[in-house]
């Protein structure tokens, strides 16, 4: 008696969820600003999703403008000098151009990640729909197109401010190296990256220090066997018992992306909204990877999953 009362009140607390919560999406324009000819990092696939998320009538949304980030929560993660390289005009590598304000670019991302954890604190379900990404930024580095490490900034500000334990959650088809890194035997953070290996940038064969879980997967995986990585990944994040969990969502394992070789689909990541959403912890969601012009259906399949449609 007592299993069904609690199943039919989780049941009705679902259904008001669905019917109540507005997904909070942070953007900023001006992120579209930077380019190089020829790259795949285009960031104006940023434009054609927040078209393709005005347009539907699925989810409620409520759009943000990003918060230019602090040198403090900047600095937990990276030393003075890199902060300070990123104004200087020279290319990081072959990769990662110098864009005229492209540290502006990157601290307003990182700043809409910083807003992000502020708005899942409060109780919303954020996705900052930002670039540049931030994945493979290390403490000294930037590289493979991200500058500042959005998801560890997050994590090292939950953390400061009292949150027992944070998890990352990198979906992203190429290993997350940089807040590896930084993140790296951190008390009270733990990090899960599933990712096609070998690929770029070569790291996440196995699992490193005590709290970075990598769940590396073939090129050309079979889908199903993929989502079953994804769904031991979840599992074992669960295990860790997070009070938060930071989503290093990116879109490049889907089938069709020009820049690896994944087999998901967008119901895929829809699936994946969807069990993010079971945790039951506050989540931060931050676009990461997705080169595909697939991308704006990509992100709406996995909100629709995050709110419950």
């Amino acid at each position: 008696m007592k299993n069904r009362l609690r199943a039919e009140i989780i049941r009705v607390l679902d259904l008001w969820s669905c019917l109540h919560f507005r997904v909070k999406i942070i953007t900023d324009e001006r992120c579209t600003g930077y380019h190089s000819p020829g790259h795949p990092e285009r960031p104006a696939r940023i434009s054609a999703t927040v078209r393709r998320l005005q347009s539907q009538t699925d989810i409620s949304i409520q759009w943000l403008a990003p918060s230019h980030a602090p040198d403090a929560s900047l600095l937990r993660a990276h030393s003075a000098e890199h902060l300070a390289r990123l104004r200087i005009a020279c290319d990081f590598d072959d990769d990662t151009a110098f864009h005229e304000g492209i540290a502006e670019h990157a601290r307003r991302s990182a700043g809409a990640a910083l807003d992000a954890l502020a708005a899942a604190q409060g109780g919303d379900c954020p996705f900052s729909l930002m670039r540049p990404p931030g994945h493979h930024a290390t403490r000294e580095s930037a590289m493979g197109f991200c500058y500042l490490s959005n998801a560890a900034i997050a994590a090292l500000e939950a953390r400061a401010a009292g949150t027992g334990r944070v998890a990352v959650f990198d979906f992203d088809v190429h290993h997350g190296n940089g807040t590896e890194d930084i993140l790296l035997n951190q008390a009270g953070t733990a990090f899960f990256s599933v990712h096609q290996h070998p690929c770029y940038p070569g790291t996440g064969a196995a699992p490193v220090g005590n709290n970075c879980f990598n769940y590396p997967v073939a090129p050309r995986t079979p889908r199903a066997r993929y989502r079953a990585v994804l769904a031991a990944a979840l599992t074992d994040m669960n295990q860790f018992r997070p009070e938060l969990v930071i989503v290093s969502a990116g879109f490049d394992a889907y089938a069709r992306d020009p820049l690896a070789e994944g087999s998901l689909e967008a119901e895929d990541f829809h699936w994946l909204g969807a069990r993010l959403r079971e945790t039951g912890v506050p989540l931060v969601s931050l676009l990461e990877g997705g080169y595909s012009d697939e991308l704006p259906e990509l992100i709406f399949a996995y909100l629709r999953g995050l709110h419950g449609n």
